[in-house]
Parts: C-alpha cells; sequence; structure tokens
C-alpha cells in the first residue's frame, strides 16, 4: 500500500486526526517506519484542530500557519489534507478514505468523531476490521470522561505534580507538557498492538485510550507504597526532586560549577563510589560521610559542601574527571550543547534534517532507537495545509482533477 518495503510498517495505512503531541506524536511512529499517515484538517477553521500548526518556534522572518516549528517537528512524512465535515460531501469522502484505510486515530475530546457521525459503530459498519484509537484525558468510560484536559491538567490529576518539588515549597510540577510526550509513545505501541491483532486475527476493535491513567501508571511504587505502608508520598522532608528515594543514594544532585546557571549531576551509588569521590576532593569535611547512613542524615551539609567544591570547575571537565574514576556523573546540558556539542547525537541521528515545503531544510527530533532491519526514516517535513489533497483524492479515491477543483469551490476542500 504505502511506504518502502524495507520499513517495518511499510503497507499500512493510517487514516489521522491526530493533533498537538499526544496524538500526533504517536502516528509519528508509524509514518517514520514506513506507514501512510494520511493526516485530516479542517479547511474551513484552519489550524483549530491542531493549534500547534501557526505557533512558535518560527524560523527567522517566517510565520504562519505553514511555518510552526512544533507542528512541523511531530508530523514528518504525512500527508496533509483537508475535509469540511460540516458537508455531506466531505462525510462521503472520509468514508471512502475509511475503507482503504488500516486505523483511524485521534486523540479529540471524548465524543466528537460521535459527534460527526464517525464513531466507532459508524467506522465499523463503513469498514469491519477498522482498528480505531482514541487518546484523550481521561477516556471515553469512567464520571471525567466528559470533562475536557490538557498535558498539565492530567500531570496535575495523575498525581505526578505533587510528587515533584523541594522540601518546604509547594508542588513544582514538571514545567512542561512531558504526558503528551508519554501519552503519544502509549498511543503509538496501541496502535500497533491493534494492527498486530487484527493482522493475526482479522478482528478490529476500538482502543480506548486515557491519557490521565497513562500517567497514574508512572506513579507506581509511590501508589503501591501508600496502599501497603501508609508511606505519604510527600513529607516535611520531601520529595527533594534531586534526590534518589528510590533506591537512596547521597550525594545525589545538581551542583553549581563556573559561569552563568551552569550544573553538574552527580550520584554515589556506595561507600565505593563516596571513597573515589572524596580521594578527588581532598578535603577534611569528607571525612564526616564515610559511610552511607552519615551522608543521608547530613544531605543538606553534605550538598552545601560539595556545591562548594563544585563551583569552582568547569562543567565538562569535572564531567569527565569524576567520569574517569569512575563515579557517576554528567554536566547538565543546554539545549545548544546537547545539539551540537554531545558526540552520541551526531552518531545516534538523533536529530535528521528534512526537506518541508514552506520552510526548507529543518532539523526535528529523531526516534531514540534504530534497528539493525527495517530502520526509521525521516526525509519529510510536516505538510502545508492541504498540501496532498490532491495527490490523495486522485491516486487513492480515483477522483479527476476537474473533480477536485469542484470539491475546492465548493468549500469540501
Amino acid at each position: 500500500m504505502s511506504g518502502n518495503a524495507d520499513q517495518a510498517l511499510a503497507g499500512f495505512r493510517i487514516c489521522d486526526f491526530t493533533g498537538q503531541l499526544a496524538g500526533a506524536g504517536a502516528t509519528k511512529w508509524l509514518a517514520a517506519f514506513g506507514a501512510e499517515v494520511i493526516r485530516i484538517e479542517d479547511p474551513v477553521r484552519q489550524g483549530r484542530w491542531d493549534i500547534l500548526r501557526g505557533m512558535e518556534p518560527f524560523k527567522p522572518g517566517q510565520r504562519g500557519l505553514d511555518h510552526g516549528g512544533g507542528f512541523n517537528n511531530h508530523n514528518t512524512d504525512k500527508l496533509g489534507i483537508t475535509l469540511n465535515l460540516r458537508t455531506a460531501r466531505g462525510k462521503e469522502i472520509l468514508a471512502e478514505l475509511v475503507k482503504i484505510s488500516d486505523a483511524v486515530t485521534e486523540n479529540f475530546a471524548a465524543g466528537v468523531l460521535e459527534k460527526w457521525g464517525f464513531g466507532y459503530d459508524a467506522l465499523k459498519a463503513i469498514k469491519p476490521d477498522i482498528v480505531y484509537v482514541s487518546n484523550c484525558g481521561f477516556g471515553h468510560t469512567g464520571p471525567y470522561h466528559e470533562y475536557k484536559t490538557w498535558g498539565p491538567i492530567v500531570q496535575a490529576v495523575s498525581g505526578l505534580t505533587y510528587t515533584s518539588g523541594l522540601p518546604g515549597q509547594p508542588p513544582a510540577g514538571w514545567g512542561y507538557s512531558y504526558m503528551d510526550h508519554t501519552g503519544g509513545y502509549y498511543m503509538a505501541m496501541a496502535i500497533m498492538l491493534a494492527l498486530l491483532h487484527r493482522q493475526r486475527t482479522g478482528e478490529g476493535q476500538w482502543v480506548d485510550l486515557a491519557c490521565t491513567e497513562a500517567a497514574v501508571t508512572l506513579n507506581g511504587p509511590a501508589l503501591l507504597d501508600w496502599t501497603v505502608n501508609d508511606t505519604p508520598v510527600r513529607t516535611d522532608d520531601g520529595p527533594n526532586a534531586n534526590r534518589s528515594q528510590y533506591v537512596p543514594m547521597a550525594p545525589h544532585g545538581i551542583y553549581p560549577c563556573t559561569g552563568e546557571d551552569n550544573w553538574i549531576a552527580i550520584s554515589c551509588r556506595d561507600d565505593r563510589d563516596w571513597a573515589l569521590l572524596a580521594a578527588a576532593i581532598k578535603a577534611d569535611w569528607c571525612a564526616e560521610f564515610t559511610d552511607q547512613d552519615a551522608r543521608l542524615a547530613g544531605q543538606d551539609a553534605l550538598d552545601e559542601a560539595l556545591g562548594a567544591w563544585t563551583r569552582g570547575f568547569d562543567k565538562f571537565a569535572l564531567e569527565a574527571e569524576l567520569r574517569s574514576l569512575p563515579i557517576p556523573a554528567a554536566a547538565v546540558q543546554k539545549p545548544k550543547e546537547r545539539i551540537e556539542r554531545d558526540a552520541s547525537t551526531a552518531e545516534f541521528g538523533l536529530w535528521p534534517k528534512v526537506e518541508q515545503t514552506a520552510m526548507g531544510e529543518v532539523v526535528v527530533d529523531g526516534l531514540p532507537v534504530h534497528f539493525s532491519a527495517a530502520d526509521w526514516k525521516m526525509e519529510r517535513g510536516a505538510p502545508c495545509l492541504s498540501e496532498h489533497t490532491e495527490d490523495v483524492l486522485t491516486r487513492l479515491l480515483g477522483f479527476s482533477s476537474g473533480e477536485v477543483a469542484s470539491l475546492r469551490e465548493e468549500g469540501v476542500i
């Protein structure tokens, strides 16, 4: 059907309504591994289904619906079409597209596709073995299913926000919508597992994914510890987001280095690690922390003394010295350093360059995995609005160029 024959998902076609990152990040994986992902957008309310389409970051001198950096990053190698589903003809075309697709994917609020007339029962009537994967904040069942949400809301409801912070301070939250990333990963797995099941049995199904429940699973040990042992997640002493509590380690934190906002992470897993670090520090105060119990009991004083020592070093030079001992340590890298300085970036191919029609050559996030056979590829940037509508309608659905022109005049596409 689609994709390069040597790629893992070549031959699968996805009718895709996903947006932002929690959904679009999932189908990005499928496209990178060779699936033909046809991303459907609204020709009337341009950019409304995916607000990232026209949002920063932008390349210098470029702005608009075809230039959003986040949108481009999450939609590489997808085909982009527009369909006005407020029209009968638009719905007919969508039904035809469903007939030739393996899966329908979306991350709207619960019930949106149902309101459009394309809930799971309707999709199954169009194509009995269709795989339908929905990903919304609270899923399609349960007492919260009608609520709207966003990444930070998911983190708050799931308990993740509460468990992140510093002693004596309010919960800090995560500062970024990491559950959009995690929700996208869960959704990608769900799509592929459902397609595998269909391939094996011939049976389609509806996969109902709740991003909040995906976030809850990341709390596992802490929630179970409360249930079994009445151990609270937060106490007067913490949590301290810079210290390992499972398994306890000391020192285990982020320490200042020379220069503006430069830091290094250092972890001592046991007395052996500490002995190596103390030998490098060569200071009398190290004798106070010879054993692990003493270091755990005096972590505040330990961190203060260690931070005074690290402050005299360049973070990368100190990283190299401590790793040579060896002690687990890493410079806290800023984005530019991670992309342009870290040798592992180039070797792993984590930042591929793609060609986007409006923006030209841009760098995007790659995937943190490589297959010795059937590996992923990213070559084409995200589609401009309606960039592939004529191609999809003529090549896949048999429309003539004249019919496509008429549909455009009628506001269907």
